[in-house]
């Protein structure tokens, strides 16, 4: 079936530190995928994907791939659902995990504020990333690892 692995949407991705401390202490892969090119650490575990500016061609790439073993860190919520269904753990930076039953009130919410911001109502953004997000991350990072390695 493989080994673990994660995959993370680079663009905006708050934890990607975090990520690179956990990879070096488990020996798990990790992909960082964007479609600007950035800088990783120079690192057998850690990998970068430079896709094309096309619409959704990052999620297209970490889509394709992801399965079982995978585990993938994203804010995109219909990245995330389509993660989901290829069997993948899926991690927002904060920490909350998107799963199948969470994933269809996330995808309505999103679509509801969408409709608001597009009919011109002044809504705010997220809360700030804040210390306890990092926490919460890296606590549900650790088990979603634990939890792979054993099946």
């Amino acid at each position: 079936m493989g080994a673990v692995r994660i995959l993370v949407d680079g663009d905006a991705c708050p934890v990607k530190d975090e990520i690179y401390r956990v990879a070096y202490r488990t020996e798990i892969p990790v992909t960082i995928v964007a479609n600007s090119h950035f800088r990783i650490p120079a690192h057998p575990l850690i990998d970068r994907v430079v896709v094309s500016d096309g619409f959704d061609a990052a999620d297209d790439w970490i889509a394709e791939r992801a399965g079982a073993k995978t585990i993938v860190v994203t804010a995109d919520i219909l990245l995330a659902d389509r993660c989901l269904k290829a069997g993948a753990t899926v991690l927002s930076s904060t920490g909350k995990p998107f799963t199948n039953a969470s994933i269809g009130g996330a995808i309505a919410t999103r679509a509801i504020m969408a409709d608001l911001r597009a009919g011109g109502d002044a809504i705010g953004g997220p809360a700030p990333f804040s210390k306890t997000d990092r926490s919460r991350f890296l606590s549900a990072l650790d088990q979603a690892i634990v939890r792979l390695k054993r099946t």
